[in-house]
């Protein structure tokens, strides 16, 4: 090889080297290169991409996220990140949670699958605490253009709308795509179930809370997925579980106030609080 050929490998080989770790560097302040703050570092599932979605914003990046408190009576499990702001990590309680370091950017629970993550606002590493801001203001904005999404069919039943189905008790119905809403709690009474049938998007929302009896089901069918059904109640969220049956939601939970999941209950969706939200050994995954 003569001299000049060598010089060409060897700026050959470094302006590689230098292309390598930049491509590497782009991206990669700790988010595993999506691009978003801290909480990219746990799955995040999947995001409704539907004409008419109510649009997240970053707090699609959690599975559960809350003002005030997330706690769980183990053993739980749960797949995604989970967010806390404005509230300290000491409100998130029962996870036995393990710090990544100091500063903390977040911390671990064997109740949260791993890559899952912790977050709260105390946390002083990386973005945690600025990306936590964001993401409970994205919520309530959801929360806020939810409720002023126009209902299906204007509400009129001759235009083949329904203000509220069932009057709230939607055990034993079927619906198709649209925006309810009701004035009246939103019940799945005991022995019942809810069929949601259809691809696009199901905006369900009321003035009073959500109630679902133990056993009892959200069924996804003809299409329908958990990533385009959006609850969105001003009052409790209470999903009713026992150790000796299984009660299955599935969507986006937009609560004005709280959440609350029983034991061996499943829901697969997000569950998005403005106060709290309380586990009892129940599983809870980011739809995927």
């Amino acid at each position: 090889m003569n001299k000049y050929s060598s010089k060409l490998s060897l700026l050959t080989l470094s302006m590689g080297l230098i292309l390598t770790g930049g491509i590497a560097g782009c991206g990669s302040s700790g988010d595993g290169g999506a691009g978003f703050g801290t909480a990219a570092g746990g799955p995040t599932g999947t995001a409704c991409a539907e004409a008419g979605c109510v649009n997240l914003g970053t707090a699609a990046n959690y599975v559960i996220l809350a003002k005030s408190g997330v706690s769980t009576v183990p053993s739980s499990a749960v797949t995604g990140n989970i967010g806390l702001s404005p509230a300290a990590g000491s409100f998130l309680t029962g996870w036995s949670e393990t710090a990544d370091g100091a500063p903390v950017t977040y911390s671990t629970s064997a109740q949260v699958a791993a890559p899952g993550k912790l977050y709260a606002a105390n946390y002083s590493g990386g973005t945690t605490s600025v990306d936590l801001t964001t993401a409970v203001g994205d919520m309530e904005t959801a929360h806020t253009a939810a409720n002023g999404l126009a209902p299906a069919g204007g509400g009129d039943p001759a235009a083949g709308g329904t203000a509220c189905p069932g009057t709230g008790a939607l055990g034993g119905l079927t619906l198709t795509p649209g925006v309810y809403t009701c004035t009246t709690v939103v019940s799945i009474g005991a022995g019942t179930n809810v069929t949601l049938s259809g691809a696009g998007v199901y905006v369900i929302r009321t003035t009073q809370g959500i109630t679902q009896a133990s056993g009892t089901q959200v069924i996804l069918a003809g299409g329908a997925l958990a990533q385009n059904v959006f609850w969105v109640p001003a009052l409790t969220v209470d999903i009713v579980g026992t150790a000796g049956a299984t009660t299955r939601m599935a969507g986006v939970i937009l609560a004005k106030t709280n959440i609350v999941v029983g034991t061996n209950a499943t829901v697969n969706g997000r569950l998005l609080a403005q106060t709290a939200v309380t586990l009892d050994a129940a599983t809870v995954t980011a739809p995927q």
